[in-house]
């Protein structure tokens, strides 16, 4: 039940934040906190965290089994493998408006948390977060792209296609740790942080074309949440047509759109950091991918239309989505100018 959902969440948060609490602690404070533990989250400074570490005062053991249920919990928010099982459930169940916020915005909120908590304030946990991001990366990449084709329903297959996007994404921020020393060793760690928030940007920006032109072919009474709603829409609609099938191809990862040039520079970064397995893995698994991709494109211009009254939509509707695919379409033609604009933002938010 929601209650019993809600309960189990939030006794996991409160034993995250009591780990954390005790962890960074010497012992008479993790005596303190345990006697003032009352089922609150506690208020703790991120550069208190890094310095305790630092300083060897954390209890290592608390601290490892802290960092197992925290990377749990950004697994949960990511929708990452095999804390996915909610992803295509509720991208499916919920109405299409509602499916594009979550499917957007918490994706950019996740990433951010992610690099804030890991990056910034465990850092000298690296080998062991590290690991579970690995693991994370890889069967989200697997699992997602071959459970995204036996799918007929596509708002199913883009969440199970977003799970896939996450795991390209926790690659890059992986391989900001690197065998090296001084000014390279930071170098490859800026380039990977900095490649995670171009993929994470590029794909928000994909995920909200893709749900919007959910919304441009629904009417009342009718969600277009098919695969074969979309089946002619060239013959009902050539420039929308047009828009969806930028967005499925940038997805796919084909050259010249934002999303050939972000899965690049997360497969670039993973290559210098050494996972070149990974990455012949990963590129293996996106060909996978680019079938119920390239689908979708095929139902569009190939197939007769089942359906064919007009499309309903508004001109506000039409533009934003306009603009949107025509952003997906040019942002690939200035891949160097996003990126830098990446990297210098998180230089500023050290």
């Amino acid at each position: 039940t929601p209650d019993t959902l809600a309960r189990g969440l939030i006794a996991r948060l409160d034993c995250m934040g009591f780990a954390a609490r005790a962890a960074v602690a010497p012992t008479p404070g993790a005596a303190w906190a345990l006697a003032r533990y009352g089922g609150t989250l506690p208020v703790v400074e991120i550069g208190g965290i890094a310095q305790s570490i630092y300083e060897g005062a954390a209890n290592k053991s608390l601290l490892i089994f802290g960092l197992v249920f925290l990377v749990s919990g950004f697994g949960f928010k990511l929708g990452a493998v095999p804390f996915h099982m909610w992803v295509p459930d509720v991208y499916h169940g919920a109405p299409t408006p509602i499916t594009l916020l979550i499917g957007s915005a918490p994706k950019l909120a996740a990433f951010a948390m992610t690099l804030r908590l890991l990056v910034y304030g465990l850092f000298d946990l690296a080998e062991q977060w590290q690991a579970m991001l690995m693991i994370m990366a890889v069967l989200s990449i697997a699992l997602g792209n071959l459970a995204a084709i036996a799918q007929t329903n596509i708002k199913r297959m883009l969440g199970y296609s977003a799970i896939s996007h996450m795991g390209f994404m926790l690659l890059a921020i992986m391989s900001g740790v690197v065998v090296g020393s001084g000014g390279a060793d930071r170098h490859f760690a800026l380039n990977a942080y900095s490649s995670a928030m171009y993929y994470v940007v590029a794909y928000v920006m994909m995920s909200l074309g893709s749900f919007g032109m959910i919304l441009l072919l629904s009417r009342a009474g009718h969600e277009a949440e098919n695969l074969d709603d979309f089946k002619g829409l060239n013959k009902r609609s050539p420039w929308f047509a047009a828009v969806m099938m930028i967005l499925m191809l940038s997805m796919a990862g084909i050259p010249f759109f934002i999303g050939f040039f972000a899965k690049f520079s997360v497969l670039l970064a993973a290559v210098d950091a050494g996972y070149v397995a990974i990455v012949v893995f990963a590129v293996m698994f996106s060909l996978v991918g680019a079938f119920y991709y390239l689908r979708v494109v095929k139902l569009m211009y190939f197939d007769p239309p089942v359906d064919t009254a007009p499309i309903e939509a508004g001109i506000d509707m039409r533009i934003l989505l306009s603009a949107n695919g025509l952003a997906v379409a040019l942002f690939g033609l200035f891949p160097q100018s996003i990126m830098a604009l990446c990297a210098y933002t998180l230089m500023h938010s050290m």
